[in-house]
């Protein structure tokens, strides 16, 4: 297994140097497929993202209503500290400028760490800043944070996990059938249950909810 964001896992398929990938950026999944690079899609489990800022929150973000409105207010105010790394959370953050109006490039103190998303937590902490972040990076870094969901809960916000083979037609040297039996894996009942109970113990409450389904890729 190889941890890295889904922009690069996403270029490992596309040259074939993966056998199957677990990603979380549908759209550019979707260019993915149409491409040929992926095939036999599944879902396998969904988080949310959570707009993240300070307890006293400078950009008045919080009463915002939207999350569009809550990105307009805080590239007025800034800081928001971003990913910069083509991960899924990177992919999602510029979504949401686009679909705010906003120009990324143009957002009051907005700076790319360059790095994950627990060290650009700790980033976006260290300046009391913004930040966008999946729900089971910041449950896992809470203890360490004063800062505080400013937007959440909304469809837009909805982060799915999909799984594919890296398509065997393309790239003959790939292992399918180790690929396949590794999405039957995550997949199963027994599999499905243990996302369901991870993290609840420490928590309260699971990482990632289970969401096994047909494929919409």
């Amino acid at each position: 297994m190889i941890a890295v964001g889904t922009g690069a896992a996403l270029d490992m398929a596309a040259r074939g140097n993966a056998d199957a990938v677990l990603v979380h950026a549908p759209a550019a999944e979707q260019a993915a497929v149409e491409r040929g690079e992926l095939v036999e899609g599944r879902l396998v489990m969904e988080n949310d993202f959570l707009l993240l800022g300070p307890p006293d929150d400078p950009a008045g973000a919080r009463t915002a209503g939207d999350a569009l409105e809550a990105m307009r207010r805080i590239a007025a105010t800034g800081p928001f500290i971003a990913r910069g790394d083509g991960s899924g959370t990177d992919i999602k953050e510029q979504e949401l400028w686009r679909a705010a109006g906003i120009d990324p490039a143009a957002a009051t103190g907005r700076i790319e760490t360059g790095q994950g998303m627990g060290a650009t937590l700790l980033v976006a902490e260290q300046r009391r800043g913004y930040t966008l972040s999946d729900r089971g990076t910041y449950l896992a870094f809470r203890s360490r944070l004063t800062l505080a969901p400013i937007a959440e809960g909304s469809p837009r916000l909805r982060n799915p996990y999909h799984a594919y083979l890296v398509n065997p037609a393309r790239h003959p040297a790939t292992r399918r059938a180790e690929a396949a039996a590794f999405l039957d894996f995550l997949t199963a009942p027994g599999t499905q249950r243990l996302i369901g109970e991870f993290g609840v113990a420490r928590h309260g409450r699971p990482l990632f909810d289970p969401a096994a389904g047909p494929g919409t890729r």
